[in-house]
C-alpha cells in the first residue's frame, strides 16, 4: 500500500555520471526512485517498449545513436513519457533544440546536484501531467457518467444537462513558496473549482495530495454540488487542491504554501462567495492559515471565510468528527430499514483517518463488533473484534497501523472480501470495482470515502441485493457541520454539541428517507435515487433563476 515509486530510465554511456545520478537519486526518500540504467540507445528502446518507465534521463551522445537522432527515437517510442535531456556544457545548444522538440528539460552534469537532479524529475512528470491529463480523470468520468444516468432517468432538460456536465468556474495557479532553505523556491500547481453557482455561495474543501489535478477537483466539486443539494443546504459545490505531498513539508513550509494558496485565489473565496473546508492532506490549522490570510488582507477579522478551523477561532463543536458521525447515524438508519439488529453487527472500515477512525469508533459505541480497519501501510484483522481506542491511541503515537500488535496483518483485497454485515469504504476513490465486487460479503456498504463504487460496480451491487449508502449522502455529516459553522460565524453565536449533533441527525435522516423514497417511486438504486433528489433541487435552482442576459 505504500507510494508507488517513480521509475527512472537513465540512458547514459558514462559509468561515472551513470553512478553519481543513482547515489543522488538514492538519497531520496520522497519521492523514492528506480533507475534503470542503460548505456546504448537500443537498450533504452528495449526496456521501453514494456512500459512502466515515469521518466527519462537521457544523453543525447551515445555510441549507437547521436545529437537530436537520439531524442527522436526516444521520443517517437514514448510519446507520453516526459524526457529530461543531460548535456555538457559544449552540448547546451543542441540540449535547448531538444527542448524546443518536446523534451521538458535539460541539466547540465557539471552543475547536477541532489536538488535540481529531483526538481527537475519531479517538474518534468508535473508539466507532462498538466499538460495532457488534467481533465482526463477516472473520477471526473465517474462524476460525468453518475450525473447522466441520473439525468437520462428524469429526463433532464437537455440545456442544463449539458451546463451541469462541467464546473462553471475553474482557477488554476502555479504557487512558488520557500523551502526553509530560503534559496530554494518550489512551484507546484493549484486548483479552485466551483460546479454550481446559482445555489448560493459554494462550499468544498482543499486537499494537498501528490495526484491532485484538474479532473478530481471537478469531480470532487461536482459530487459536493449534488450532496448540498440533497442535503437542502444553500450551497453549491466547490472543491481546491495542491498537487504535493505534505507529509515532506516542514511545518514552515507548510504554512507559507497555505498563505501563497489564500493569496492567489482571494478573488473567487470569502463568506458569501466560496467556503473553504479541511480536506485530504490538511487540517483545522490549515484552515486557520487561510483565515488569518484572508482576515490581514481585508483589514478585520472574517471567522466564516472558512469552516473547519479550530474552535478558539469560531469553529464549530462537532466538526472534525462530523463526518464518521454522520456515517454511522445512517447506519443506523440503513439496519432499522433492513431490520437488522445493529449491536450484533459485524463491521469492515477501509481508510483510518479522520472518517474511518470516527466512523469506527462510533460503529464499537453502537456494540458494532469492528473485526477490521486499513491505512496506507496495511490492514489488521481481528474475528474477536479489534479495540478501537488502544488502535487510535497506537496510530496517534506511530502515525500508521502497521505493527500494532491488536490482530493479523492482511492485503486491502482480501480485507474487502471479508464477511460482515457492514463494509465501511472510508479511504480512496474506485476501491469497489467490477473485478472485486463480487467477492464482498457485506450486507450494507457504506461510503465514507468520495467515489470509491465505480459504476459498473454499482449495477453488481444492486443485482446482488447489497444496499448501499451512497457517498453523497453517506459522507455528508461533514459539510452539514460546516453549514453549522458558518451559520454560527455570521450570527457570532456558538451551539452547544447536543444541538449540533441533533441537527445533524435531523438533516440526514430526512435526507435519507427522501432517498429511500425516490427509490420506490422510481425503481432505481440508492445511488441514482439520491443523485435524482439532488438533481431536481438543482434544476430548479437554475429554472427559477434564469439565463442572463
Amino acid at each position: 500500500m505504500a507510494d508507488k515509486p517513480v521509475t527512472v530510465l537513465l540512458v547514459e554511456d558514462n559509468p561515472l555520471y551513470t553512478r553519481l545520478i543513482q547515489r543522488l537519486l538514492s538519497q531520496s526518500k520522497r519521492p523514492v526512485f528506480e533507475v534503470v540504467a542503460v548505456d546504448h540507445l537500443a537498450a533504452a528502446l528495449q526496456r521501453l517498449a514494456p512500459g512502466g518507465i515515469d521518466v527519462v534521463l537521457l544523453d543525447l551522445m551515445l555510441p549507437d545513436s547521436e545529437a537530436l537522432d537520439t531524442f527522436y527515437r526516444i521520443r517517437a517510442q514514448a510519446l507520453d513519457i516526459p524526457i529530461v535531456i543531460q548535456s555538457a556544457l559544449d552540448d547546451v545548444s543542441l540540449a535547448g533544440k531538444a527542448v524546443e522538440s518536446g523534451a521538458q528539460d535539460f541539466l547540465l552534469k557539471e552543475r547536477i546536484n541532489e536538488t535540481s537532479l529531483i526538481r527537475s524529475i519531479r517538474y518534468a512528470i508535473e508539466r507532462t501531467r498538466a499538460r495532457g491529463a488534467e481533465w482526463s480523470s477516472a473520477m471526473f468520468r465517474l462524476a460525468q457518467q453518475q450525473f447522466l444516468k441520473a439525468a437520462h432517468i428524469v429526463g433532464l432538460d437537455d440545456n442544463i444537462r449539458q451546463r451541469l456536465l462541467f464546473p462553471e468556474r475553474s482557477q488554476i495557479a502555479t504557487l512558488p513558496f520557500r523551502r526553509d532553505e530560503q534559496a530554494q523556491v518550489e512551484t507546484v500547481f493549484a486548483y479552485r473549482v466551483q460546479h454550481v453557482l446559482a445555489m448560493g455561495p459554494t462550499k468544498g474543501g482543499i486537499r494537498y495530495h501528490q495526484d491532485v489535478n484538474l479532473g478530481e477537483v471537478a469531480a470532487l466539486s461536482m459530487w459536493m454540488t449534488w450532496k448540498c443539494a440533497l442535503m437542502n443546504l444553500p450551497f453549491g459545490g466547490a472543491k481546491g487542491g495542491v498537487r504535493i505531498d505534505p507529509s515532506g513539508l516542514t511545518s514552515g513550509e507548510l504554512q507559507r504554501l497555505t498563505r501563497r494558496y489564500a493569496l492567489e485565489f482571494i478573488g473567487i473565496i470569502g463568506p458569501d462567495k466560496d467556503i473553504p473546508a479541511p480536506d485530504m492532506g490538511t487540517s483545522e490549522q490549515v484552515m486557520a492559515w487561510i483565515m488569518d490570510t484572508y482576515s490581514q488582507h481585508v483589514g478585520y477579522s472574517v471567522p466564516s471565510v472558512v469552516t473547519g478551523k479550530p474552535i478558539v477561532l469560531g469553529g464549530s463543536l462537532g466538526r472534525n468528527e462530523a463526518t464518521g458521525r454522520g456515517l454511522v447515524y445512517l447506519i443506523e438508519e440503513a439496519c432499522r430499514h433492513l431490520a437488522v439488529d445493529l449491536a450484533k453487527s459485524t463491521a469492515v472500515v477501509q481508510g483510518f483517518g479522520n472518517v474511518g477512525m470516527h466512523a469506527a469508533a462510533f460503529l464499537a459505541e453502537c456494540g458494532v463488533k469492528v473485526v477490521a480497519v486499513s491505512d496506507v501501510s496495511t490492514a489488521i484483522y481481528n474475528p474477536a473484534g479489534l479495540p478501537i481506542a488502544e488502535l487510535r491511541d497506537y496510530v496517534r503515537e506511530h502515525q500508521l497501523l502497521a505493527g500494532s500488535p491488536f490482530g493479523e496483518e492482511i492485503g486491502n483485497r482480501e480485507m474487502l472480501a471479508l464477511p460482515c454485515d457492514i463494509l465501511a469504504p472510508c479511504a480512496l476513490q474506485n476501491q469497489i470495482t467490477a473485478e472485486n465486487v463480487g467477492q464482498l460479503a457485506c450486507r450494507i456498504l457504506a461510503e465514507g470515502a468520495n467515489g470509491p463504487t465505480t459504476l459498473e460496480a454499482d449495477e453488481i451491487l444492486s443485482e446482488r441485493g447489497i444496499f448501499v449508502l451512497p457517498d453523497i449522502l453517506g459522507n455528508a455529516g461533514g459539510v452539514i457541520v460546516s453549514y453549522f459553522e458558518w451559520v454560527q460565524g455570521l450570527q457570532n453565536l456558538m451551539w452547544p454539541l447536543e444541538e449540533v449533533n441533533a441537527r445533524l441527525r435531523d438533516i440526514l435522516t430526512n435526507a435519507f428517507r427522501r432517498t429511500l423514497q425516490r427509490v420506490q417511486e422510481k425503481k432505481v438504486d440508492m445511488r441514482t435515487a439520491a443523485m435524482i433528489e439532488a438533481l431536481h433541487r438543482v434544476e430548479s435552482a437554475k429554472r427559477l433563476r434564469g439565463l442572463f442576459p
